[in-house]
């Protein structure tokens, strides 16, 4: 649909945001129709077919859910409404805001916003939502990320989703870097979900197990007779992708000699089964993925730095878990719902202590740690709050910090003598004391664990 054409509804109980919103709007749409009280949606959707609302997340309304936007967006839903839905939140409710696209919303909209970002937004959501009438497909975008549990509000992920956005209509090769559970696979998957080869095969390889006499059958296929116990002709993964997407995980461990024989395919694209002289094209789109750093796989004795251009057109860089702390409840709560219906469990939520344990632990096994200790944790547990005691971390994971330098060593006592001093100012109230240092609970808690007070 044509931005001129349609006609939005905007419901915020703050007078000011209906009007910025009407005045921005009103010469970019055909209709702009704002409305104070949520309570009012029902009979504005009786009396009007709205392409898109805006929504806000929170309303000083009878409701009191604490999360109203998402109660409203589900009342949009059950009236029967087939607009596409953006709503608009304050940084702080982003997980809610990330939680109303599972519950079919287009997209969100943080205050304050750019006016430029807001009209591209609607645009884009009007256009997906056309798109959906045509193809059934409405929302695949968005559900395609969520849907597979890459989630997350922090800085770090935002600029993920940004990039994958942006990268995957593309041809480009991308490499994925980040340490072991730290997501790569649902990265790459989210790249062929929104990459123009979607509805094409999405093969993953993890090409570090595979031996020396494995790699070349698999990846290349054979001809009946290549090779002792090659009895019938097998197709390669190559030619099995071939129109879709190929991720090779654990690139980063594959010898100088598989390397080699990689380098080749990618520069020639074709591949030739083991046992046959009959080059064959294929058309990939490739996406490799290692937890070595790229510093260390650009020692030539190690890996081909020729290989690594080919593979490397652009690079995602993934932080651990520890670095995304914001994430880390976001999550949490994710997996708790996942398992609670998987284990037909009524857990519901995480204590306060709970919560503390979580923003206070490392997670050297990142992710994957997270999501085996909250499936843990439900199947344990006795109660619908989950407590600090139902969380037991992986007794095989253990976090190793890089060796200091003399310099950073005399900081760190620096910043922890400083953190005791505030905190016994503050008579122990760690809300004081983090405003005090200038930083959040959480980071102030991860300083707390880091210097064992």
């Amino acid at each position: 649909m044509v931005l001129k054409n349609a006609s939005i509804l905007v419901i915020d109980d703050d007078t000011d945001v209906l009007t910025a919103v009407r005045l921005l709007l009103k010469t970019e749409v055909t209709e702009v129709v704002i409305e104070k009280n949520p309570e009012n949606i029902r009979s504005l959707l009786a009396k009007k077919k709205f392409d898109l609302i805006l929504l806000d997340m929170n309303f000083n309304s009878s409701i009191n859910t604490g999360n109203e936007g998402l109660f409203w967006l589900k009342k949009i839903k059950e009236f029967g409404s087939e607009a596409a839905v953006i709503m608009i939140t304050a940084y702080g409710d982003i997980d809610l805001a990330v939680r109303s696209l599972k519950e079919g919303a287009a997209d969100f909209v943080i205050k304050p916003w750019h006016n430029e970002k807001l009209i591209a937004a609607i645009r884009e959501a009007l256009t997906r939502r056309e798109s959906g009438k045509n193809n059934g497909e409405y929302g695949r975008i968005n559900q395609s990320v969520i849907g597979r549990e890459l989630l997350g509000t922090s800085q770090a992920m935002r600029e993920i989703l940004y990039k994958i956005e942006k990268i995957a209509p593309t041809e480009a090769n991308i490499l994925i870097l980040g340490e072991n559970g730290t997501g790569k696979d649902l990265v790459a998957s989210a790249i062929h979900q929104q990459s123009l080869r979607a509805d094409k095969p999405f093969v993953k390889v993890d090409v570090g197990a595979l031996t020396e006499s494995l790699f070349e059958s698999e990846l290349f296929g054979h001809k009946k007779g290549a090779f002792t116990d090659a009895r019938e002709d097998r197709v390669g993964l190559f030619e099995t992708a071939s129109g879709g997407t190929l991720f090779l995980d654990e690139i980063g461990n594959i010898s100088l000699h598989q390397q080699a024989k990689l380098l080749s395919v990618l520069q020639n694209r074709k591949i030739t089964r083991l046992g046959s002289n009959t080059a064959v094209p294929i058309d990939i789109r490739l996406i490799c993925a290692t937890n070595i750093p790229l510093v260390e796989m650009a020692n030539e004795a190690r890996f081909r730095k020729d290989l690594i251009y080919r593979i490397n057109t652009v690079e995602i860089m993934i932080p651990p878990l520890r670095k995304r702390e914001d994430d880390i409840i976001l999550l949490a709560r994710h997996f708790m719902e996942v398992y609670s219906k998987k284990y037909m469990k009524s857990t519901a939520d995480f204590d306060s202590k709970a919560l503390d344990k979580l923003k206070g632990y490392q997670f050297p096994g990142n992710v994957r740690e997270l999501q085996y200790t909250i499936e843990r944790a439900v199947i344990m547990a006795e109660h619908e709050i989950l407590q600090a005691s139902d969380l037991i971390f992986s007794p095989i994971e253990s976090f190793k910090e890089t060796a200091e330098e003399p310099n950073e060593l005399k900081l760190s006592i620096i910043e922890k003598n400083t953190i005791l001093k505030v905190i016994e100012k503050n008579n122990g109230n760690i809300s004081k004391a983090a405003k005090e240092l200038g930083l959040t609970r959480t980071a102030l808690y991860r300083r707390l664990t880091k210097y064992d007070i």
